[in-house]
């Protein structure tokens, strides 16, 4: 199976900008990522930054990474969607006459990966899956404690269920943003929300920070800390 290793690096982060190449320790947020690919890729893989930020290009390229094509702004704006992005990479590979048979996207903001990670990330994967993606243990529950409000303006559960206790109910899954492993021809006919063949892999939940503001930041100083203590 040959994989585009894609991360998507955008300039203009609203809710802690320049995020991707503060340093979270000791170095820039975006190189756990990249160091995560690194120990990763294959011979015939190939490692791709979608971005239109120049700090990130200059991290990238004091890496010896070379960055095939600039990001255009209407894929980096908020109405830009990960599909948009990921669609965009591959035709651009297309255009070299470069096939994949599956995408792995890896956020930046999404540091903790570990190698085990990516071991059962493949595990999962065959050619009958749409998408591998990594998950932890949702702390709410719609069994339980997530409600909607119904025609008559009471609350109502989200799912039907007569748990008592949180602990009774079936566990449910979230999204932890830090790796999505999609078959190529899939993503090319669907959008992600649309996918149909999803395993997971579950990651704890200091593995699971997805940095968006000050106070994640702050979250992954502490885990990050924790790890090295």
């Amino acid at each position: 199976m040959r994989i585009l290793y894609l991360i998507p690096a955008r300039k203009g982060s609203k809710g802690l900008p320049g995020k991707n190449t503060k340093l979270l320790g000791e170095k820039p947020l975006i190189q756990y990522s990249l160091d995560f690919a690194f120990n990763n890729l294959k011979n015939d893989d190939v490692l791709c930054i979608s971005t239109n930020d120049e700090a990130v290009i200059a991290i990238a390229e004091s890496k010896g990474i070379t960055i095939p094509f600039i990001r255009p702004e209407e894929l980096a704006n908020d109405n830009a969607s990960s599909r948009d992005v990921i669609i965009h990479a591959i035709n651009e590979y297309e255009k070299l006459n470069q096939t994949f048979d599956a995408v792995l996207l890896l956020q930046p903001t999404s540091p903790f990966r570990i190698q085990d990670d990516f071991s059962n990330l493949i595990k999962e994967y065959s050619i009958n899956t749409d998408m591998v993606v990594s998950v932890k243990l949702a702390k709410e529950n719609p069994y339980f404690t997530l409600f909607e409000k119904n025609s008559e303006g009471f609350l109502k559960k989200s799912k039907a269920g007569n748990f008592e206790r949180r602990q009774d109910c079936l566990e449910v899954y979230a999204f932890n943003g830090s790796m999505y492993l999609i078959n190529i021809e899939s993503i090319k006919k669907s959008r992600i929300a649309e996918l149909k063949n999803i395993k997971k892999v579950i990651m704890p939940e200091e593995r699971s920070v997805d940095i968006d503001t000050l106070a994640d930041w702050t979250l992954a100083e502490f885990y990050l800390k924790n790890e090295n203590s």
